[in-house]
């Protein structure tokens, strides 16, 4: 049985935030170099984990609800198949982890030589179009 891996180098860690902003849930957010991770649930756990050159858009929604307690919601449109969309709700700092992911996210993008024109699919198996 493998042993899990304990020791992580995280870039960003937080929970969900709820009642006046307290970290009173079992969401966790984990950044590492190359990874968004979402650990939420108690009894039943679930870890969603997405590649960060996989993340196209990110965009900051600050409710006057969440702003009050200084808070704010992360939305993350990603080019993953089983997690198109996903929110990283109510943390703290939001608009600085948002700069800090979408510059972590050019720098993967770079480092794997990858272009946002590589997640565009047209819709032909081998990126031509038809012509009848």
């Amino acid at each position: 049985m493998a042993k899990k891996d304990t020791t992580a180098n995280y870039v960003w860690k937080d929970r969900k935030r709820t009642i006046f902003g307290l970290p009173l849930s079992f969401t966790v957010y984990k950044v590492t170099e190359e990874k968004l991770l979402i650990e939420s649930g108690f009894f039943n756990k679930q870890e969603e984990e997405i590649r960060l050159y996989r993340i196209m858009d990110l965009t900051l929604k600050r409710p006057f609800g969440q702003r009050i307690f200084g808070l704010g919601t992360i939305h993350c449109c990603t080019a993953d198949k089983s997690t198109p969309e996903i929110d990283i709700l109510k943390i703290k700092n939001s608009e600085k982890i948002k700069n800090l992911l979408s510059d972590m996210i050019e720098a993967e993008r770079d480092k794997k030589r990858i272009s946002a024109r590589e997640f565009m699919d047209d819709g032909s198996e081998h990126g031509v179009d038809d012509v009848d």
